[in-house]
C-alpha cells in the first residue's frame, strides 16, 4: 500500500502546494516553449523539489498539451509512462549512491549522447547532487554547458553551498521555501476528504506545526494518525502519535504574564513539569512565541517571514494578547526567560529559575511605561526639606487663588475647558521633545521636523513635510503617547491632528516648534522674570522649578 505522500503526490501544476514564485516562472517557460537546458532546485527536504521536476518533465513531453498551455493532460501515453516511472527518457539518478566520476560518465554523459527513444526530451533528474565528488562535478560541467539539443538536466539539492559555482552558473536556479501552516492544512484537509476520514482542524494545525514547513513530514504524520483506525480521529487518539506540543501552554503562560498573575503562572509551570514535559523545551516554545509577539509589535509585516506559524485558532488568541501588551513588557518577558533558561542546568530545583523570572516580571517590576507620567524623573538636587516619597508633585504647585484650584481640578477630571494658543504650544515644544525622547527616541526626531499650526479648542494641528511622518504620527499608540506628553507638559487634555504640507522647509534643526530654544527661557516663562538678566542660572534648579511650577524669590 502506497504511503499518503506517494499516493497524493501532485501530478500537475495546480496540485503543487505553495512555491508560487517557482510555478509562475516555469509554467510561463513551458507555455512559451522557452525552457532552459539546466535547472537547479535547492531548498529544504519535503517541499516539492523532485515533485516539480517530474511535473516539469511531464509537461514538456506531453503529447496532447494545448499550444500556449502548460498543464500536462496526464492521459496520453507519455504522461502515463512518466506517472508509472516506466519512461526510458526520464532518468532519475541518486547522486548519493553515484558519487564517482565513472558513474557520471556512464549514467549521464554517455546516456545524454543518445537521442530520446520515444519522448520529445530526455530529462535527467539528479537528486542530492551536492553528494557528487569534485571530479564528478568536473566531468558533468562540460555537458551542462553544451548539452545535446533534446536533453534537459534538473539538479536537486538540500545543500546548495556544496555545489561548485561553475555548476550553479550554468543552471537556472530556483530556491524552494518551507510551506506555511495554512497551506499544509489545506492539503491535509484535501487528503482526509479523499480518505473519507474526519479529523478536526485543530489536529491538522498541530500536524502542520510539527512538520516545520516540510509537506512530506506532515503527510507521513497524518498517515500514522489515520492508521489508528476509525472514521473519526479524536484529539486524544491523535496525541498518541503527534509529538507533544507545548505551544498551547506557552500561550496560556503568556496570558498569565500579561495579567501579572504570578501565582497561576507558577502553578502552570509546575503542572507542565508534572505531566512530563521537558522544561527546556517548554521555555524554548515560550521564548519563540514571545519573539513572534515582539516582531508583531515592531513591524507586523515581518511576521509572515520571521514569525512562528501556529495556525488560525492560536493566532487569534495571540493577536488578542498582543493588543494588551507594550513592547517594553515583551522585551522584559524575553530577557527574563532567556536568563532562566541559562540557569536551569545549575539549579538544584529545575523550575526555580523560571519561577523567579515569573515573579520578577509580575511582581518585582512595575508594569511597562504606557504614559509619560510614569517615566523616571531626573535626579533632584539636595534641599533642606526633602519631598516625602508619598507626596505627588502636583500637590507642591502653589495654589494662590480659586482659579488655580479650579485648573488643578479641571486637569484631574479631564475637563474640556481649554485655554491655550499656538504661541504657548511653541514655547514649550522643546519640553515635549525631551519627554517623548525618553519613551521613543525615533519619534522625537519626527516631531522635531514638524510645525505646530492652529489650536482649535483642545485639538492641536501638526504639519509634516512627508506623508510617512504623518502616517507614523497617526498610529493609535503613537498618538496616545504624544497626547499624554502634551497633557504632562501643558497641563491640559489636548488632542492632535496631523496634516501634510510639502512647503515646510525641513532641516536638521527642525522647523516651527523645533526652532524653539531648548536652554533659553522665553519671556512668558515665570522663572525668567525672577532671575536677573546676565546672571548665570543653575540648570538643576531651573529643571526643578519647571517641574513643580515654583519661582525664585529674591
Amino acid at each position: 500500500m502506497a504511503t499518503l505522500y506517494r499516493k497524493y503526490r501532485p501530478n500537475n501544476w495546480e496540485e503543487v502546494v505553495n512555491q508560487n514564485h517557482i510555478k509562475i516562472t516555469l509554467t510561463q517557460e513551458i507555455a512559451s516553449g522557452k525552457t532552459a537546458h539546466a535547472y537547479l532546485f535547492s531548498g529544504p527536504r519535503g517541499v516539492g523539489k523532485t515533485t516539480i521536476a517530474r511535473v516539469l518533465a511531464k509537461s514538456i513531453n506531453c503529447e496532447k498539451r494545448e499550444k500556449n498551455k502548460y498543464e500536462p493532460c496526464c492521459k496520453c501515453e507519455r504522461c502515463v509512462e512518466i506517472l508509472a516511472n516506466r519512461s526510458l527518457d526520464i532518468i532519475e539518478i541518486d547522486a548519493a549512491s553515484h558519487t564517482g566520476v565513472d558513474n557520471v560518465r556512464e549514467n549521464i554523459i554517455a546516456a545524454a549522447r543518445v537521442a530520446p527513444s520515444r519522448a520529445k526530451y530526455k530529462v535527467f533528474i539528479i537528486d542530492e547532487v551536492h553528494m557528487l565528488s569534485i571530479s564528478a562535478f568536473n566531468a558533468l560541467l562540460k555537458i551542462l554547458e553544451e548539452p545535446p539539443e533534446n536533453v534537459i538536466f534538473i539538479l536537486c539539492t538540500t545543500e546548495v553551498h556544496k555545489i561548485p559555482a561553475t555548476i550553479i552558473s550554468r543552471c537556472e536556479r530556483f530556491d524552494f521555501k518551507r510551506i506555511s501552516v495554512s497551506d499544509q492544512v489545506k492539503k491535509l484537509s484535501y487528503i482526509i476528504r479523499k480518505e473519507n476520514i474526519k479529523v478536526s482542524k485543530e489536529i491538522l494545525e498541530s500536524i502542520a506545526r510539527h512538520s516545520e514547513g516540510h509537506m512530506r513530514d506532515a503527510e507521513s504524520l497524518l498517515g500514522q494518525i489515520i492508521a489508528i483506525g476509525g472514521k473519526e480521529i479524536s484529539l486524544e487518539e491523535a496525541d498518541l502519535v503527534i509529538p507533544r506540543s507545548d505551544i498551547k501552554e506557552a500561550v496560556n503562560l503568556l496570558k498569565l504574564l500579561q495579567k501579572k498573575d504570578a501565582g497561576a503562572a507558577i502553578e502552570l509551570v509546575n503542572k507542565v513539569i508534572d505531566e512530563g514535559v521537558d522544561l527546556k523545551r517548554f521555555i524554548d516554545d515560550s521564548i519563540e512565541l514571545i519573539r513572534k509577539v515582539m516582531i508583531i509589535k515592531i513591524n507586523p509585516s515581518l511576521t509572515d517571514k520571521l514569525g512562528l506559524e501556529m495556525g488560525e485558532s492560536l493566532e487569534m488568541e495571540v493577536n488578542k494578547i498582543v493588543a494588551m501588551l507594550e513592547l517594553k513588557q515583551v522585551l522584559n518577558f524575553i530577557e527574563a526567560l532567556l536568563e532562566a533558561r541559562n540557569k536551569i542546568n545549575t539549579s538544584f530545583i529545575s523550575q526555580l529559575p523560571i519561577e523567579i523570572a515569573i515573579a520578577k516580571v509580575c511582581i518585582g517590576t512595575t508594569p511597562a511605561v504606557s504614559s509619560p507620567a510614569s517615566a523616571p524623573s531626573p535626579p533632584l538636587p539636595r534641599v533642606n526639606n526633602p519631598i516625602p516619597p508619598n507626596v505627588k508633585p502636583n500637590s507642591l504647585i502653589p495654589k494662590n487663588d480659586n482659579v488655580n484650584n479650579a485648573n488643578s481640578n479641571t486637569n484631574s477630571n479631564a475637563s474640556v475647558d481649554i485655554n491655550i494658543d499656538q504661541k504657548t504650544i511653541v514655547s514649550k515644544w522643546h519640553e515635549v521633545l525631551a519627554k517623548v525622547k525618553q519613551h521613543n527616541h525615533s519619534l522625537s526626531f519626527i516631531l522635531r521636523v514638524c510645525e505646530p499650526r492652529d489650536v482649535n479648542g483642545n485639538r492641536v494641528c501638526l504639519a509634516f513635510k512627508y506623508k510617512f511622518h504623518k502616517e507614523r504620527i497617526s498610529e493609535h499608540k503613537i498618538k496616545i503617547l504624544i497626547q499624554e506628553v502634551l497633557k504632562d507638559v501643558y497641563g491640559q487634555n489636548l488632542l492632535i491632528d496631523a496634516i501634510v504640507d510639502e512647503n515646510i522647509k525641513a532641516n536638521g534643526n527642525g522647523n516651527g516648534a523645533s526652532q524653539a530654544p531648548v536652554s533659553t527661557q522665553t519671556s512668558a516663562d515665570p522663572i525668567s522674570k525672577e532671575v536677573k538678566s546676565g546672571e548665570k542660572s543653575n540648570d538643576a534648579i531651573n529643571n526643578l522649578l519647571k517641574t513643580f511650577g515654583g519661582k525664585v524669590v529674591k
